[in-house]
């Protein structure tokens, strides 16, 4: 052969197309449709081919049949667990029957392009072979999924009989060869079912095509039923669509009425549960202590917080790492922020700055603030045709918020407040590589995101992410890449940094001491004066104490708002004591009343009845009036003396102090 010619390559031989498994009967194939139709709508899964791994033992047990589904991109992620499991083999169960209780199904053709291109690829598995011409099979409402050649479907859904799944009691696992549905942390799932009809009649190829938008509704998943006391989305907010899909579920109920996630807080709330679902850290007393010696030990600071003292921060994640370094001399750096949504803010917005300034304060550190005009604008922005947008509305609340922060007493030489939307080109190239890092289907599973979010919504987090590298502060920092962040915040916000760190070694050099996941430390919610359970709500006027309210505001909301654990005679008070957990004004005492020894005594006389100082519910709201009329007078003044041109050199691009 002349030179510079490569010696042609062998052909290699071609593979054999593997054998299609035996066709199960047209109604075990039709049940199989049905059970991934519903695992669609109740699980969150994309319905992928319904072939899937349909196991054959229809051989041996005439119809019955095992199929397995991957939990891979369920809208439900992270996947609940225990308890919950119970409530979706449930609603699981009773969806799939619901869409067998009659309808006419689909079966077509198309050429894979053409499919693709009308109805995207979650109509197959992407993993597997495709032939040019896709053979489709549509369930209205439910599925619309590729089926092997072979297949052949019952006429109509009825025609399957009741679907059972069989033997629910199989812990999730166990070793015992499974023969039901089991959640699993592998997320599969096996669900067995038996049929009332196996040789019911197939139908002819040429169904009907569904249109587009439905199409679409299945695959994006938009249309999906809600299971109560699994679900944690904030009704108010839900998608029409969602709202249409609840038909049959809405008496299902998972034990518990407890909802927590970054869009609501609902019910009484079970922290020492909340550690155990989130999988954080209880604070014991031995880290308690540890933190005494670090901060207290120095002489910075006199005793530890309150909030620590009271257990109100109770959780963490890799708050003794955080100790650790510092025992040996290495610093860290602070993180928190704003979502500035209103000019005014109430103390419930002001609890993680006055906990974050303490902790500059004892640990002698760096802090950011990250003021997220952006988000705001995102989820509420509004849009006039004769006046434009509003985003300016939100550029200004951080200039106010801003002031109220600063009122907090923080360390300017060692503090950087910022915009994002004036400070986003510093962060943008760690923007970046969490967006790569990040799958859409995290996203979505983490943070709920549906087909109608705008996809700013869905790049968002991304950006409240890089905050937590030292890299996006390379100005403040000094170009220091390995400084370890804390976080404080409150647990219903974990969710959003559970996701950074299992991404965070991508963002630091390799020696980064917690390889860059940041630290945690988690507070309790702080209560709404209408009531001790979920949180403060800036929506309801009447539930909250804004900065700006007056010294009669404060004493007219706590007399007649405040809700009482006092009993309704004070005959019974005596006799009984308050119901203290209930008691909103003992619960804000236990947020801003830093004598001890004053509210072990308000506990004791108010929580038995007896004593004379705070045995009845108008004493404690006096003293809680009290209280709040100083704290509040104290911070207006501050605040009243900071102008825009003091707020801007906070906002100044500088190195920090460290």
């Amino acid at each position: 052969m002349a030179e510079g010619y490569p010696e042609a390559e062998a052909k290699p031989k071609a593979k054999k197309p593997r054998p299609l498994p035996p066709p199960p009967p047209p109604a075990l194939a039709t049940a199989s449709l049905l059970v991934r139709g519903a695992a669609a709508r109740v699980l969150g899964l994309s319905p992928g081919p319904c072939g899937g791994e349909l196991q054959p033992i229809w051989v041996t047990e005439p119809g019955c049949s095992k199929i397995t589904m991957s939990f891979e991109g369920t809208s439900r992620e992270p996947f609940p667990k225990e308890d919950a499991h119970n409530a979706l083999l449930i609603a699981l169960e009773a969806e799939t029957n619901r869409l067998a209780a009659g309808g006419r199904i689909a079966v077509f053709e198309m050429d894979k392009a053409d499919a693709e291109k009308k109805y995207g690829e979650d109509i197959y598995e992407p993993k597997s072979q495709r032939p040019d011409r896709l053979r489709l099979a549509h369930l209205p409402g439910a599925a619309l999924v590729e089926i092997p050649n072979n297949w052949s479907l019952c006429a109509s859904t009825s025609d399957c009989g009741k679907i059972e799944f069989l033997a629910r009691e199989v812990e999730a696992g166990s070793k015992k060869k499974p023969d039901t549905m089991i959640m699993a942390k592998k997320k599969q799932v096996f669900v067995k079912f038996s049929v009332g009809n196996p040789d019911a009649p197939a139908a002819d190829i040429g169904g009907e095509m569904p249109s587009e938008d439905e199409a679409k509704a299945l695959t994006d998943k938009s249309v999906r039923v809600e299971v109560l006391g699994v679900d944690v989305k904030d009704e108010a907010k839900e998608e029409p669509a969602s709202k249409a899909a609840k038909s049959v579920t809405e008496e299902v109920k998972a034990e518990g009425e407890m909802v927590v996630d970054p869009w609501s807080v609902k019910g009484k709330i079970d922290y020492e549960k909340l550690i155990r679902d989130f999988g954080s850290t209880k604070i014991s007393d031995d880290l308690l202590e540890r933190i005494r010696k670090i901060t207290v030990g120095s002489g910075r600071v006199s005793d530890l917080h309150c909030w620590l003292r009271r257990n109100i921060f109770f959780s963490h994640r890799e708050l003794d790492a955080i100790c650790a370094l510092q025992e040996k001399g290495k610093p860290f750096y602070l993180y928190t922020g704003r979502g500035p949504s209103s000019a005014a803010m109430h103390l419930g917005h002001l609890l993680p700055f006055m906990f974050t300034q303490w902790l500059q304060k004892a640990f002698d550190v760096p802090l950011v603030i990250q003021m997220t005009d952006d988000e705001k604008f995102l989820w509420k922005g509004e849009y006039d045709p004769e006046k434009g947008d509003n985003l300016h509305v939100y550029k200004r609340f951080t200039i106010e918020n801003a002031k109220d922060i600063i009122a907090c007493g923080f360390d300017k030489k060692k503090t950087f407040i910022f915009s994002d939307l004036e400070y986003v080109g510093h962060m943008y190239p760690n923007i970046v590589r969490v967006w790569k890092a990040i799958t859409y289907n995290t996203a979505r599973g983490a943070f709920g995101f549906v087909g109608e979010s705008n996809i700013g919504q869905s790049a968002f987090p991304a950006v409240q992410a890089v905050p937590s590298f030292p890299s996006s502060f390379n100005v403040p920092f000094k170009g220091d890449q390995h400084l370890p962040c804390l976080i404080p915040c409150a647990i219903d916000q974990d969710p959003y940094f559970r996701v950074t760190r299992d991404i965070a070694h991508k963002l630091v050099p390799k020696d980064h001491p917690l390889k860059g996941k940041p630290s945690l430390i988690h507070c309790k919610f702080f209560p709404p004066l209408t009531g001790a359970e979920g949180k403060m709500a800036a929506s309801d006027e009447n539930s909250a104490i804004f900065l700006t309210d007056t010294p009669e505001d404060i004493e007219k909301k706590i007399t007649k708002y405040a809700f009482s654990g006092g009993r309704q005679t004070a005959k019974e008070q005596r006799e009984k004591g308050a119901d203290l957990d209930a008691d909103v004004s003992y619960q804000w005492l236990r947020f801003f009343l830093d004598d001890d020894a004053e509210l072990q005594k308000i506990e004791e006389q108010y929580g038995s009845g007896q004593g004379e100082d705070y045995w009845s519910a108008g004493q404690v709201k006096k003293k809680l009036i009290e209280v709040l009329k100083q704290m509040v007078k104290k911070h207006q003044e501050i605040r009243a003396s900071i102008t825009d041109e003091e707020v801007a050199e906070w906002m100044k691009v500088r190195e920090l102090d460290f």
